[in-house]
């Protein structure tokens, strides 16, 4: 019988892409995973190949196996014995997991971070300076499983994209402190387009109102506004047939390397992009980037696809 790892990963876009070769080192292990994660997530964790079933999850949010609908089952799913915290150093992360009970049972091994918080946990210890990727690979690694940071790539969904072809502008980021400014994306969008290049402004349909603001201040029409129009898969091939992505979100910017699609990154977030701007959370990116830089930066990156 192929035993299972209770995954916790319990944020966005952008941290779930974090732990993809972690996910698919637990898959080659052997192991079933069942990822406890927000369910609007689970088209993008069934692209991964490496998700058996979601878990649903909310923040820190106290989580109930064995889930909605499976417990007037007939033979609802077993408590897995193992669970994995993909998701923070601890000790909240680890005590959703600790604290997980069903019919009496509870998780019996904690993979996860070393914290004085849970000292009888064993683990590596956090290392604040590591790249998200690394980090989840090597706490495998540590328990003996081979993990491979650089296994990030995404299959392209079986969905049409809704622009083939097209620059993708995403100005939502997670915080409005730190948010580019509308006038300079909607700058950067008419530039684009004055050049005959295809721009669509994309974001959650929480972002909907900034999208078509930046829409309006670039004199451009709402038709090329797919913001809270796309559904996670639709979003993932617009990424993957793009010709580029200007984001001020990092998780953009990691959906676009995952299909290979370049990026320019307007943000205070660290990554493997080009990043205009890396500043303290008290400095504001509207005083620092000027829209003719990110221009400059696009053009240089569809020049360098060219050749």
């Amino acid at each position: 019988m192929t035993s299972t790892a209770l995954v916790l990963r319990s944020d966005g876009i952008g941290g779930l892409l974090t732990v993809v070769p972690a996910l698919r080192a637990l898959r080659r292990h052997g192991l079933r995973v069942v990822l406890a994660c927000p369910p609007e997530l689970s088209e993008l964790a069934a692209l991964t190949g490496a998700v058996d079933r979601i878990l649903p999850a909310h923040g820190l949010a106290p989580l109930s196996w064995p889930g909605p609908g499976e417990e007037d089952a007939a033979h609802p799913p077993l408590l897995p014995e193992l669970a994995v915290n993909l998701h923070g150093q601890g000790p909240r992360s680890h005590r959703v997991l600790l604290d997980l009970r069903h019919q009496g049972d509870g998780i019996r091994r904690l993979w996860a971070y070393a914290n004085p918080d849970v000292p009888w946990i064993r683990g590596p210890w956090w290392d604040p300076g590591e790249h998200e990727v690394l980090r989840w690979c090597r706490l495998l690694q540590w328990h003996g499983v081979p993990a491979d940071p650089d296994d990030m790539a995404l299959p392209t969904p079986l969905t049409a994209s809704p622009a083939p072809g097209a620059i993708v502008i995403h100005p939502g980021t997670g915080g409005a402190s730190l948010r580019w400014p509308a006038d300079r994306f909607a700058e950067v969008a008419r530039v684009l387009t004055d050049e005959g290049l295809p721009v669509v402004i994309t974001g959650s349909r929480r972002e909907r109102p900034m999208a078509l603001l930046v829409a309006t201040r670039a004199v451009l029409p709402p038709q090329i506004v797919l913001a809270g129009r796309t559904s996670l898969r639709e979003l993932c091939a617009l990424v993957a047939g793009a010709r580029l992505v200007i984001s001020g979100d990092v998780a953009m910017t990691r959906l676009a390397g995952a299909y290979r699609t370049p990026s320019v990154l307007v943000s205070t977030a660290g990554g493997r992009h080009p990043i205009l701007h890396e500043a303290d959370a008290s400095d504001h990116l509207g005083a620092v980037v000027p829209a003719a830089q990110v221009v400059s930066a696009a053009v240089r990156m569809l020049g360098a696809v060219a050749r």
